[in-house]
């Protein structure tokens, strides 16, 4: 499985990262999970393509984890050419998000003729699934975004990629984490300031617990970015837009 970090930043850009995307890579197939509003940018930076893409996860429904979808929808549409079909996973109310969002950014888009087919299959928390051949999992996880928020696990070619989503810490992060090739965990603060997320002082003593071979902080503020020597001597790294890791 290869793993390209589309954009790593919180929801304010913060270290002029693009909003959450990740791009999976396994058996000929690809997915995202997650695909916020500003990642469509780094995505173009990288040279990349939506129409490789066969399927697309999201974690939760705040803009900068899903609000690129309406761009994708009608670049699909309108420049690429797109005739695939596309599958797009996500928490219950994801239809009718993306139907507001579409309509809000471009009135209209709701009631186009699609040249491509596209579905949407809402995830109830706890769900098992399976996305362009990538095996998943999806738990609940503790973040306010008017429908569940959820961390995802997911397993293609003998290798586990592990997203935390955003999310304040509780325990089900260790058990769906256990001996993945990579855990993605977003740690936005250094310390307890923003509800609904992690923080490098909640987190740093539940390292010992955690068994992913290797850990990844994503969706870091100004604050937690400042500790990044620290968090490496802790035996973590920081993911960074455009890094590429094959598990």
């Amino acid at each position: 499985m290869r793993v390209v970090f589309v954009g790593t930043g919180d929801a304010f850009g913060t270290g002029a990262r693009a909003h959450t995307c990740f791009r999976l890579d396994a058996g000929g197939r690809t997915i995202l999970v997650d695909i916020g509003a500003s990642s469509i940018v780094s995505w173009r930076r990288l040279g990349f393509s939506y129409n490789d893409v066969d399927a697309i996860v999201v974690s939760h429904l705040h803009g900068d984890h899903f609000g690129a979808l309406p761009f994708l929808f009608l670049e699909s549409q309108y420049v690429s050419g797109r005739s695939k079909p596309l599958e797009i996973f996500g928490p219950p109310g994801l239809r009718a998000r993306l139907a507001m969002a579409m309509e809000a950014f471009f009135p209209g888009s709701t009631g186009a003729q699609w040249r491509f087919q596209w579905t949407v299959r809402e995830l109830g928390p706890g769900a098992d699934f399976e996305a362009a051949g990538f095996v998943g999992r999806s738990t609940q996880v503790r973040h306010a975004a008017g429908a569940p928020a959820t961390a995802l696990r997911l397993t293609a070619g003998g290798k586990t990629f592990v997203y935390s989503g955003d999310t304040s810490w509780t325990d089900e992060l260790i058990e769906l984490s256990h001996e993945a090739d990579l855990f993605v965990c977003e740690c936005y603060g250094a310390t307890p300031v923003a509800p609904g997320h992690i923080d490098w002082a909640t987190l740093k003593p539940q390292l010992p617990r955690l068994t992913a071979r290797r850990v990844r902080l994503t969706h870091l503020s100004a604050a937690a970015l400042a500790l990044a020597d620290e968090m490496r001597a802790a035996g973590v790294d920081l993911a960074e837009d455009g890094l590429i890791l094959d598990l």
